[in-house]
């Protein structure tokens, strides 16, 4: 679908490079719209539709975020989602499961812990989450908890090439 450009000419946050179909990732309010898939039967589409976005709205270069970058909100969108989920209601605690392009990161928490996120089989074409352990635990949901980042710990994803039922 390609939307008149009369409707984003007079806005400097949508521009046609942040438009996907009917979803506008260049404009902060609907960030949030991808991750919605995992509250459906279908949550390999949120993983699926993560990694084009990461694909094809970032990269290096004066051009490479796809929309305007308020208050950071792009750039933290690309960090969270890199990592592998995103806090899809701001006043929950929950952070939804997405598809993480890291292999490896180590987040340095203010309380002196360490939140490790481990990604196994990590490639462009395993995209889909095939399971989730978080501190050696099998995690049967798609989302973790602030409290569960904070107490530090170690988060692997198992990626597979294939969508799989969680």
């Amino acid at each position: 679908m390609n939307v008149p450009d009369e409707f984003f000419a007079h806005t400097e946050d949508i521009t046609r490079e942040g438009i996907i179909g009917n979803y506008v990732h260049g404009n902060e309010p609907s960030h949030h719209v991808v991750y919605l898939y995992n509250w459906t039967n279908q949550p390999w589409k949120c993983q699926k539709t993560v990694r084009m976005i990461l694909k094809k709205q970032y990269h290096n270069g004066a051009d490479g975020l796809g929309g305007n970058d308020d208050c950071g909100q792009m750039s933290a969108w690309y960090i969270l989602s890199s990592l592998g989920f995103y806090p899809v209601a701001p006043s929950s605690d929950q952070y939804a499961i997405g598809s993480p392009v890291v292999d490896h990161a180590v987040l340095k928490l203010d309380n002196g812990k360490e939140f490790i996120i481990d990604v196994k089989k990590q490639s462009v074409q395993n995209v889909y989450v095939n399971g989730l352990i978080l501190n050696g635990k099998k995690l049967n949901r798609l989302f973790i908890t602030h409290d569960e980042i904070m107490q530090g710990g170690i988060l692997i994803f198992n990626m597979s090439p294939e969508p799989a039922k969680m």
